[in-house]
């Protein structure tokens, strides 16, 4: 599944082919994503320019004069500017094209994915009005997390993955950023320490930093018809490799399940 470092990357490579482009159509070819797309887009958007694409959590947003529309790549989505007269596959559902002859199509081979639409402001939409704070914003900060975790008695890793506490630290980068700060990821969120948090607050940060870039270098040409971002090649320390010597004190990682999620970690450096 995209999380928010693929999503962002996302977001920053197709920008400069979107923003400012003047919609001239909506094509529709399949309205039965994870909820039904509008079919009223393909009315109320052409001749709306887009003004901007921003991201929230791991929604996309897409603004114009007339409102917002909300997309989200689900479990399989990606988004590829392309030539308008691009042959269509299998699982190209929508296409926004423009007046200059591209398009921005929304390829979706497991319908996870979302395409909505607001006329309000966005942060109220019922999808993201109970979001926490992003991850890299000046609201995410040791005392918000600390404050938050007390009398919590869930771990610490779902303490941290729940988008109400703060969106977009996914399965990967969580184990990552406790590794880093040395916290065991079946700990009760309640019983780590506040020192614990301003270790975390920053690893966190610095994972999801880390992997934002790493994006931006190995990202294919947005602009191609194959042009979808892939996971990044980055070097985990923990995550996935099961068996294998920590990169710190050499103990085998161990992994397990938490909240039926593969967790990893090193039982020596995470105590």
């Amino acid at each position: 599944m995209p999380e928010l470092p693929e999503v962002e990357t996302t977001r920053r490579g197709i920008r400069k082919h979107v923003e400012q482009q003047t919609i001239k159509e909506v094509i529709i070819r399949q309205t039965k994503l994870r909820w039904p797309i509008p079919i009223k887009l393909k009315k109320i958007l052409p001749r709306q320019i887009i003004h901007t694409i921003t991201r929230r959590a791991k929604y996309l947003i897409l603004s114009s004069d007339v409102g917002h529309v909300i997309l989200h790549l689900g479990m399989s989505g990606s988004l590829r500017v392309l030539d308008a007269n691009t042959p269509v596959e299998k699982h190209d559902h929508i296409d926004f094209v423009f007046t200059n002859g591209k398009c921005l199509r929304l390829r979706d081979p497991r319908r996870f994915g979302a395409v909505l639409f607001t006329k309000d402001d966005p942060a109220k939409h019922k999808l993201l009005k109970s979001l926490g704070p992003e991850p890299l914003s000046k609201e995410f900060t040791t005392t918000y997390l600390f404050d938050r975790s007390r009398k919590r008695k869930l771990t610490i890793k779902s303490f941290i993955m729940d988008s109400k506490i703060v969106v977009g630290v996914g399965n990967i980068y969580a184990s990552e950023a406790l590794y880093r700060a040395g916290v065991h990821p079946k700990r009760a969120a309640g019983k780590v320490t506040k020192e614990k948090y301003r270790l975390l607050t920053t690893t966190i940060k610095d994972v999801l930093k880390e992997a934002i870039n790493a994006g931006g270098t190995s990202l294919r040409d947005f602009t191609q018809a194959d042009g979808k971002p892939g996971y990044f090649k980055q070097s985990l320390n923990v995550y996935d490799r099961k068996g294998e010597p920590c990169n710190n004190c050499k103990k085998p990682i161990t992994q397990a399940v938490i909240a039926q999620r593969s967790t990893y970690y090193c039982t020596r450096c995470q105590k």
